[in-house]
């Protein structure tokens, strides 16, 4: 499964197939994108028109929701196994989710706080977190600032969920680019995701989907010198020089990170 990963209404089955076809993974979604009065019909169209469960996560409401239950029996209608819980805020409740792969979105102050031992649940899969519905639930107004960067409370946040995820071995992903016309602005946020270690990116449109993509892609260039690199470690021991630079375990995991990166984008699992 490769970085590029759309939200889609479930309530709106003719955008399936498109978003599939545009996207590495696609989050169905039965909350946030579907209005309340439309949770029902989403349930039944998501039951009706399965897609591919390899490439599929579902998106249900928060545990403490009426529209947790009824989300969880459409869920069980299906052969979908991915699954990502909204506003995941303590690891205990994750156990009523046993057989399916989690990816917890950590998207309140509680989630936040709590993200290194959700994380560390068994089912759980993955880590995400949310800008928007943090800052509501913090009392604030907005997570960007006029220039479209997060304020310190995202940054924070974005931080400490990658942090969590990768202390307990387990991918990050990243959160959407609301300003879908900014194509600058995404590049520049997608560059950073996959520089400080995010496995991928979600995102609000078809059309952010190839600007995505072609941030977490290696270039082939990156790709030779981390080959190089690698094959004259093989021949070296400890530290060495490298075309005029310092070679050491840091530098060697770089390299290793960015073939990884390399093969995700030719279809192997974003998650194991």
């Amino acid at each position: 499964m490769g970085p590029a990963i759309l939200f889609c209404p479930a309530d709106r089955p003719d955008r399936y197939g498109k978003a599939m076809d545009r996207a590495d993974a696609i989050i169905l979604d039965l909350e946030d994108a579907v209005a309340p009065q439309d949770r029902q019909q989403a349930r039944q169209a998501l039951i009706a028109n399965p897609m591919d469960p390899e490439r599929s996560i579902v998106r249900i409401s928060p545990m403490e929701t009426e529209d947790f239950a009824l989300d969880l029996s459409a869920l069980q209608q299906t052969r979908y196994k991915h699954v990502m819980l909204a506003k995941t805020e303590e690891p205990e409740s994750l156990a009523r989710l046993k057989g399916y792969s989690v990816v917890a979105l950590c998207e309140t102050a509680k989630g936040i706080v709590n993200a290194a031992a959700i994380a560390s649940a068994p089912n759980v899969v993955a880590l995400m977190w949310g800008a928007e519905d943090l800052v509501a639930s913090l009392g604030g107004t907005s997570s960007r600032r006029s220039d479209g960067k997060y304020r310190d409370v995202a940054l924070h946040a974005r931080s400490h969920v990658l942090l969590a995820a990768g202390a307990a071995g387990k991918p990050a992903l990243d959160s959407v680019y609301l300003d879908i016309k900014d194509i600058a602005g995404l590049t520049a946020e997608s560059e950073d995701a996959v520089a400080s270690g995010f496995a991928a990116k979600a995102s609000i449109h078809p059309d952010q989907m190839p600007i995505i993509r072609a941030s977490f892609l290696p270039t082939r260039a990156e790709v030779d010198h981390a080959e190089r690199i690698l094959a004259a470690a093989e021949q070296s021991g400890g530290v060495f020089t490298f075309e005029g630079r310092m070679v050491d375990e840091p530098v060697l995991r770089h390299a290793r990170k960015t073939l990884t990166r390399a093969k995700h984008a030719e279809g192997q699992e974003l998650w194991k």
